[in-house]
């Protein structure tokens, strides 16, 4: 999140549920001197609308990215890129990547995500 927000990312909000992890948030963000510039919020990422986002980071299981990428299909307007660490979205295909191993991301615009996917239904036999 504080790196969001050093790229000029606003606003820059963070959701986690594990109170250890928020309070390590808030603790680094205050320590780096972005107290107040950027937020983390005890929320659950499954109940939260994300319409609004424009940009998504996620750091996350692959076990859980299937279905969280039902709801970014869902929710995020076609502007929207999502960048996930770690793993992949694996039934997407990336715009760009950077970097290898565990330092590597992958990028997704979310109209190419939709793009593609309704491509491969429309050619899907029913």
């Amino acid at each position: 999140v504080v790196e969001a927000y050093k790229q000029g990312l606003s606003p820059a909000v963070g959701y986690e549920l594990n109170p250890w992890l928020l309070c390590l948030a808030n603790y680094r963000a205050w320590k780096a001197g972005y107290h107040g510039k950027v937020s983390f919020l005890k929320k659950d990422l499954w109940k939260v609308n994300l319409s609004d986002c424009y940009n998504v980071i996620v750091f996350l299981a692959p076990s859980v990215k299937p279905p969280l990428a039902a709801k970014l299909l869902a929710e995020l307007p076609d502007e929207a890129r999502v960048v996930a660490g770690r793993f992949p979205f694996p039934s997407w295909t990336p715009t760009s990547t950077l970097g290898q191993g565990l330092e590597q991301v992958w990028a997704y615009d979310m109209k190419e995500v939709r793009r593609t996917a309704q491509s491969s239904a429309e050619g899907s036999p029913i």
